[in-house]
């Protein structure tokens, strides 16, 4: 599977300054949390690793090529930033198959992945019906249509019950488990605590923390709040800075 290599990054918009001089390497077969308040770079960040977002400086390499470089980029790296990209009026099913056509992907997997994903049953009903679960459930299951070595997922636990989070867990586990490299931006640190193996802080653009969780957390699942805390406000100021 495929390492992602973040290498002195940064990304400024005039004045402000949302990501500096970032670097990072996530290993295959390992979840990474990445974490931070809101503004403290992580979007920037999986823009400039998604190739959405020119980096100012620096370079992102999946598998040591740029996503620029990735000859079918769904077949390498699977995004699940945004669910409200769907047609309201396409089934799931058809907003599938759009996407395995335009990356000339065999139509049984898009069965494969709705599958998966446990939305075959509502796979013929339009999109624009779907609960916000639902919708975060076809937004994992496009980014798997490729098969992919390397996951990034963007708050994927949004609008999950809590049988659905603890579904979304066992898979996120089992995707890694297979080899994968896996990504995983969430404000859901408790949640998190029970699914990644590494943890990446951010704090105002800047990098200050990656470590594996137990490091962080001393086997303490409950800790990673309390030890994200000290890690971004040292001095005891814990107010949202947002």
């Amino acid at each position: 599977m495929e390492l992602i290599e973040l290498h002195h990054l940064s990304k400024s918009y005039g004045s402000v300054t949302a990501v500096q001089d970032l670097s990072l390497t996530l290993n295959p077969g390992r979840v990474t949390g990445l974490i931070g308040a809101n503004g403290a770079g992580k979007s920037t960040t999986l823009r400039m690793l998604l190739g959405l977002t020119e980096p100012t400086t620096g370079s992102v390499t999946i598998g040591g090529r740029r996503y620029a470089d990735l000859a079918h980029p769904i077949r390498s790296i699977g995004a699940m930033v945004d669910p409200g990209v769907f047609h309201p009026r396409r089934s799931g099913r058809n907003a599938l198959r759009v996407i395995a056509r335009a990356e000339d992907l065999p139509g049984r997997r898009v069965d494969e992945v709705l599958d998966l994903v446990d939305l075959t049953g509502a796979a013929g009903r339009r999109t624009g019906g779907y609960s916000m679960g639902m919708r975060q459930r076809l937004a994992l299951a496009a980014a798997l249509l490729g098969d992919p070595g390397t996951l990034v997922l963007d708050e994927p636990a949004n609008g999950l019950d809590p049988e659905g989070v603890a579904w979304l867990r066992a898979l996120i586990r089992s995707l890694a488990a297979q080899g994968r490299t896996v990504l995983v931006s969430s404000h859901l640190l408790a949640e998190l605590a029970h699914t990644v193996d590494d943890v990446a802080v951010l704090a105002a653009g800047r990098l200050v923390a990656h470590r594996p969780i137990d490091e962080l957390t001393d086997g303490d699942d409950s800790a990673l709040e309390t030890a994200y805390l000290q890690l971004t406000h040292p001095n005891g100021d814990s107010k949202d800075r947002s």
